[in-house]
């Protein structure tokens, strides 16, 4: 290259980069700590919230899974409205529905309410997820820029759940129940004057292509069944009728969904972005830990208050050294290692670290002391887990067309939140029959006998180590992008994914 070509080329790299990125990366980061904790924050506030509006224990769950089944289903549907609408525009209209329903949630006065309120928030999550991610991703287009935004917000996608419980007991305990919801109208304002004020998105980075209709019924009902499937596992048995025809349905939908989507010419998703074995791998791995790590903060919440007789706030503290973990991988490992060294590196070892924490955990007794067994155990699940997310979070969107940034955004939403249903379900199951295992063995029938309930968490918590190891060698045989190119810059043109305009990665 002759020595005035590198001065332009420079030269024109360097409007590229947007001047308030940083800036935007702050409202980003909020936005997407609102949703994130909105998983766990009502969680907390449920009992006193069921009380206070007369509902039954039967329709209790649907204050949780009327949120989960909405965004886990419609995640799609939002990340491809984002790139085919403006993602700006997207994550603004996002963040106003999402504070209006958790205004209408707050004020509920019956169990009606309170669940078309939380029903409402997962559709409006839906769509605001997907556009956070990918304004990041397409605002930060130089690779160690890139590293660090991404640790920021791969550290808040891990942590905020577990905010969500501190948040959640401090609200409930000192004010109110509805302030769980409350909370967010706070969040969502900061967020869309921060967007209105420092957040820009480029014409051609929007994707002008007419709305795959086939597609989003398909996806979104084949989500919908299996996430509701998962629900239905939990409540009736993973034999029931109801339960099994969901599954097949599911099976059935989301197998037509991949046939339409390989034959028409504008798909809602474009089977690229997932048969990407770097993205795929990540979307898979990632999607598995949370299995079992949405697992583990559903006993761990229990074993807390339930047999450590904790109060709603001390549960939150004790989830402190989680948080601490997860930052710390995300931002100061992470962030410091994924322009050095391969992504694979980073996530296949890192969840062996958070597999390391479980496997800890599996040795809980009804008088375990909380800071020689749970607190490192807390302490290297975040870290395994902070560690991976973030290089899981980069990967998601990397050398992907700006035109499929939201869609590509929403498969990695996607995978949490149906990993999250899953464990849920999953792990719940097993730790319910391996109660039920010890009473019969123990010949008593008192199913709130705290030894049979640790027996419970600690065999799910088995299940939870061995899920951890299959995501670490799916990750480790899947993944292969070399580090980024110091120099990387983000697809900025129509032409992008396989072309020049893609995100160069070294491929070792």
């Amino acid at each position: 290259m002759s020595e005035s070509a590198a001065p332009a080329s420079a030269a024109q790299a360097t409007p590229q980069l947007d001047p308030k990125r940083w800036k935007a990366l702050v409202f980003i980061a909020i936005a997407q700590l609102m949703v994130v904790l909105d998983a766990t924050v009502v969680n907390i506030a449920l009992p006193h919230a069921q009380q206070s509006l007369h509902i039954s224990d039967a329709n209790r769950q649907w204050v949780i899974t009327a949120y989960s089944l909405a965004f886990g289903g419609l995640l799609l549907f939002g990340g491809r409205v984002a790139d085919l609408w403006g993602r700006r525009k997207a994550f603004i209209v996002g963040l106003i529905g999402f504070a209006l329903a958790s205004a209408i949630g707050g004020a509920a006065v019956n169990s009606t309410m309170l669940l078309g309120a939380r029903a409402l928030q997962g559709v409006f999550g839906a769509l605001l997820a997907p556009a956070a991610l990918s304004l990041l991703a397409v605002t930060f287009t130089e690779a160690k820029e890139r590293a660090t935004a991404f640790g920021i917000f791969g550290a808040i996608a891990g942590a905020g759940g577990a905010v969500g419980l501190l948040l959640g007991g401090a609200l409930t305990q000192y004010f109110n129940w509805r302030w769980a919801l409350y909370v967010n109208i706070i969040f969502a304002i900061i967020a869309v004057i921060g967007a209105t004020l420092f957040i820009e998105e480029r014409a051609d980075q929007r994707n002008r292509s007419r709305l795959d209709i086939p597609g989003v019924l398909l996806a979104t009902s084949g989500l919908v069944a299996l996430v509701y499937g998962f629900t239905k596992a939990e409540e009736s048995g993973w034999g029931s009728s109801v339960t099994i025809g969901l599954f097949v349905a599911s099976v059935v939908l989301l197998a037509l969904f991949v046939l339409v989507e390989s034959r028409i010419k504008a798909p809602l998703l474009p089977l690229r972005v997932v048969l990407d074995r770097n993205r795929g791998g990540a979307y898979l791995g990632l999607g598995l830990a949370i299995i079992g790590m949405f697992g583990l903060f559903l006993f761990m919440t229990y074993y807390l208050q339930g047999i450590k007789q904790y109060s709603p706030v001390m549960t939150g503290v004790a989830f402190l050294p989680m948080v601490v973990g997860m930052i710390t991988g995300s931002t100061q490992i992470g962030t410091r290692l994924v322009t050095r060294i391969p992504a694979r590196w980073l996530m296949g070892p890192g969840l062996l670290v958070a597999a390391l924490g479980m496997l800890m955990l599996t040795q809980m007794k009804v008088d375990s002391n909380y800071w020689t067994l749970i607190l490192p155990a807390e302490f290297l699940l975040g870290l395994g887990m902070g560690t991976s997310f973030m290089p899981a979070m980069n990967l998601s969107t990397l050398g992907i067309r700006p035109q499929d940034a939201g869609v590509a955004s929403a498969m990695i939403n996607t995978s949490q939140q149906v990993g999250g249903s899953i464990g849920t379900a999953l792990l719940n199951t097993i730790a319910a029959s391996a109660t039920t295992s010890w009473l019969v063995a123990h010949h008593t029938a008192d199913p709130r006998n705290p030894f049979a309930q640790v027996h419970g968490y600690t065999v799910a918590i088995w299940w939870a180590v061995g899920i951890m190891f299959v995501a670490s060698a799916l990750v480790f045989v899947l993944v292969n992008a070399g580090r980024p190119d110091h120099h990387a810059v983000a697809a900025s043109g129509a032409g992008a994914e396989d072309g020049a305009d893609a995100i160069p990665v070294v491929m070792h």
